[in-house]
Protein backbone atom coordinates (compact mmCIF):
# COMPACT_ATOMS: atom_id res chain seq x y z
CA UNK A 1 0.00 0.00 0.00
CA UNK A 2 3.22 2.23 0.31
CA UNK A 3 4.15 1.62 -3.02
CA UNK A 4 0.68 2.35 -4.14
CA UNK A 5 0.67 5.77 -2.24
CA UNK A 6 4.09 6.42 -3.32
CA UNK A 7 3.07 5.55 -7.08
CA UNK A 8 0.03 7.58 -6.86
CA UNK A 9 2.12 10.76 -5.81
CA UNK A 10 4.82 10.53 -8.28
CA UNK A 11 2.08 9.93 -11.20
CA UNK A 12 -0.10 13.13 -9.90
CA UNK A 13 3.79 14.84 -10.07
CA UNK A 14 3.59 13.65 -14.01
CA UNK A 15 6.29 10.74 -13.79
CA UNK A 16 5.02 8.63 -16.84
CA UNK A 17 7.27 5.60 -15.13
CA UNK A 18 4.74 5.47 -12.32
CA UNK A 19 1.58 4.81 -14.48
CA UNK A 20 3.93 2.25 -16.47
CA UNK A 21 4.47 0.69 -13.00
CA UNK A 22 0.59 0.64 -11.79
CA UNK A 23 -0.70 -0.55 -15.31
CA UNK A 24 2.18 -3.22 -14.91
CA UNK A 25 1.38 -4.17 -11.56
CA UNK A 26 -2.94 -4.11 -11.74
CA UNK A 27 -3.77 -5.00 -15.76
CA UNK A 28 -3.76 -8.71 -15.10
CA UNK A 29 -5.61 -8.99 -11.76
CA UNK A 30 -8.07 -6.39 -13.54
CA UNK A 31 -8.17 -7.90 -16.52
CA UNK A 32 -9.06 -11.62 -14.96
CA UNK A 33 -11.94 -9.30 -12.90
CA UNK A 34 -13.35 -7.88 -16.13
CA UNK A 35 -12.97 -11.16 -18.01
CA UNK A 36 -15.34 -13.05 -15.02
CA UNK A 37 -17.61 -10.21 -15.07
CA UNK A 38 -18.41 -10.35 -19.03
CA UNK A 39 -17.22 -13.43 -19.99
CA UNK A 40 -16.01 -12.06 -23.35
CA UNK A 41 -11.92 -11.16 -22.92
CA UNK A 42 -11.97 -8.69 -25.70
CA UNK A 43 -13.99 -6.68 -24.20
CA UNK A 44 -12.75 -6.97 -21.08
CA UNK A 45 -9.42 -5.39 -22.41
CA UNK A 46 -10.84 -2.87 -24.06
CA UNK A 47 -12.52 -1.83 -20.74
CA UNK A 48 -9.24 -2.26 -18.58
CA UNK A 49 -7.67 -0.29 -21.32
CA UNK A 50 -9.89 2.60 -21.04
CA UNK A 51 -9.69 2.73 -17.31
CA UNK A 52 -6.12 3.27 -17.66
CA UNK A 53 -6.21 5.58 -20.07
CA UNK A 54 -8.68 7.47 -18.27
CA UNK A 55 -6.26 7.71 -15.59
CA UNK A 56 -3.15 8.97 -17.58
CA UNK A 57 -5.24 11.73 -18.86
CA UNK A 58 -7.10 12.78 -15.70
CA UNK A 59 -4.49 12.27 -12.69
CA UNK A 60 -5.53 15.27 -10.64
CA UNK A 61 -8.99 13.54 -10.75
CA UNK A 62 -7.64 10.56 -9.25
CA UNK A 63 -8.91 10.73 -5.48
CA UNK A 64 -8.26 7.46 -3.61
CA UNK A 65 -9.99 7.07 -0.49
CA UNK A 66 -9.18 3.10 -0.01
CA UNK A 67 -6.59 0.95 -2.02
CA UNK A 68 -5.03 1.86 -5.27
CA UNK A 69 -6.47 -1.66 -6.10
CA UNK A 70 -10.24 -1.03 -4.63
CA UNK A 71 -10.67 2.36 -6.67
CA UNK A 72 -8.86 0.58 -10.31
CA UNK A 73 -11.47 -2.50 -9.64
CA UNK A 74 -14.27 0.02 -9.33
CA UNK A 75 -13.90 2.14 -11.98
CA UNK A 76 -13.58 -1.23 -13.74
CA UNK A 77 -16.78 -2.65 -12.71
CA UNK A 78 -18.66 1.03 -13.12
CA UNK A 79 -17.53 0.39 -16.95
CA UNK A 80 -18.82 -3.16 -16.83
CA UNK A 81 -21.77 -1.97 -15.64
CA UNK A 82 -22.07 1.02 -18.23
CA UNK A 83 -21.36 -1.82 -21.09
CA UNK A 84 -23.93 -4.10 -19.58
CA UNK A 85 -26.55 -1.20 -19.89
CA UNK A 86 -25.49 -0.60 -23.62
CA UNK A 87 -25.48 -3.75 -24.38
CA UNK A 88 -29.16 -4.15 -23.05
CA UNK A 89 -30.26 -1.11 -24.98
CA UNK A 90 -29.02 -2.05 -28.53
CA UNK A 91 -30.80 -5.77 -27.67
CA UNK A 92 -33.80 -3.82 -27.21
CA UNK A 93 -33.52 -1.64 -30.23
CA UNK A 94 -32.15 -4.50 -32.53
CA UNK A 95 -31.51 -8.53 -32.14
CA UNK A 96 -28.21 -8.89 -31.69
CA UNK A 97 -25.90 -12.04 -30.41
CA UNK A 98 -26.59 -12.34 -26.53
CA UNK A 99 -24.09 -9.95 -24.37
CA UNK A 100 -22.76 -12.92 -23.19
CA UNK A 101 -21.52 -15.79 -25.31
CA UNK A 102 -18.96 -17.99 -24.29
CA UNK A 103 -15.86 -16.75 -25.34
CA UNK A 104 -13.46 -19.18 -27.58
CA UNK A 105 -9.86 -19.42 -25.99
CA UNK A 106 -7.29 -20.75 -28.33
CA UNK A 107 -3.45 -21.04 -27.56
CA UNK A 108 -0.42 -22.92 -27.62
CA UNK A 109 -0.74 -26.66 -26.45
CA UNK A 110 0.36 -26.05 -22.78
CA UNK A 111 -2.13 -23.81 -22.18
CA UNK A 112 -5.00 -26.05 -23.64
CA UNK A 113 -5.94 -27.83 -20.16
CA UNK A 114 -6.47 -24.28 -18.68
CA UNK A 115 -8.10 -22.49 -21.22
CA UNK A 116 -10.89 -25.12 -21.08
CA UNK A 117 -11.07 -25.00 -17.55
CA UNK A 118 -11.38 -21.06 -18.09
CA UNK A 119 -14.26 -21.89 -20.88
CA UNK A 120 -15.99 -23.71 -18.35
CA UNK A 121 -15.73 -21.46 -15.64
CA UNK A 122 -16.88 -17.93 -17.34
CA UNK A 123 -19.64 -19.71 -19.15
CA UNK A 124 -20.84 -20.98 -15.68
CA UNK A 125 -20.12 -17.98 -13.96
CA UNK A 126 -22.24 -16.29 -17.19
CA UNK A 127 -25.10 -18.44 -15.94
CA UNK A 128 -25.35 -16.40 -12.51
CA UNK A 129 -27.69 -13.62 -11.68
CA UNK A 130 -25.30 -10.18 -12.38
CA UNK A 131 -25.57 -8.64 -8.85
CA UNK A 132 -24.43 -12.52 -7.74
CA UNK A 133 -21.60 -12.97 -10.60
CA UNK A 134 -20.11 -9.06 -9.95
CA UNK A 135 -20.04 -10.13 -5.89
CA UNK A 136 -18.12 -13.61 -6.69
CA UNK A 137 -15.66 -11.79 -8.86
CA UNK A 138 -15.14 -8.89 -7.18
CA UNK A 139 -14.24 -11.17 -3.95
CA UNK A 140 -12.27 -14.02 -5.34
CA UNK A 141 -10.67 -12.09 -8.50
CA UNK A 142 -10.66 -8.65 -7.65
CA UNK A 143 -10.11 -9.80 -3.71
CA UNK A 144 -12.25 -6.99 -2.62
CA UNK A 145 -13.85 -7.52 1.26
CA UNK A 146 -17.56 -7.71 1.86
CA UNK A 147 -17.91 -4.32 3.04
CA UNK A 148 -16.43 -2.63 -0.42
CA UNK A 149 -18.71 -4.64 -2.78
CA UNK A 150 -21.56 -3.57 -0.09
CA UNK A 151 -20.53 0.14 -0.71
CA UNK A 152 -20.12 -0.14 -4.43
CA UNK A 153 -23.34 -1.94 -4.69
CA UNK A 154 -25.34 0.36 -2.13
CA UNK A 155 -26.40 -2.71 -0.17
CA UNK A 156 -25.72 -4.20 2.92
CA UNK A 157 -23.19 -6.28 3.85
CA UNK A 158 -25.84 -9.55 4.74
CA UNK A 159 -27.21 -8.74 0.80
CA UNK A 160 -23.32 -8.97 -0.85
CA UNK A 161 -22.49 -12.12 1.67
CA UNK A 162 -26.05 -13.69 0.89
CA UNK A 163 -25.64 -13.58 -3.04
CA UNK A 164 -22.07 -14.59 -2.68
CA UNK A 165 -23.41 -17.79 -0.74
CA UNK A 166 -25.63 -18.01 -3.36
CA UNK A 167 -23.72 -17.90 -6.41
CA UNK A 168 -21.20 -19.93 -5.22
CA UNK A 169 -23.76 -22.90 -4.48
CA UNK A 170 -24.72 -22.42 -8.04
CA UNK A 171 -21.52 -22.52 -9.16
CA UNK A 172 -20.51 -25.70 -7.52
CA UNK A 173 -24.07 -27.05 -8.88
CA UNK A 174 -23.16 -25.84 -12.61
CA UNK A 175 -19.75 -27.21 -12.65
CA UNK A 176 -20.70 -30.79 -11.03
CA UNK A 177 -19.26 -29.73 -7.54
CA UNK A 178 -15.38 -28.31 -8.90
CA UNK A 179 -15.61 -25.14 -7.05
Amino acid sequence: MLEDTLLIWKFKSGDGAALARIYDKYRVPLLRMATGLLNREHLAEDIVHDVFLWLARSPKKVRLSGTLRSFLATCVVNRVRNSNRSVRRQERNATLAPAFSTSEDSGPEPWLIASERRTRLNAALAELPYEQREVVVLHLQGQAKFREIAKSQNVSINTVQSRYRYGLEKLRSLLDGEV
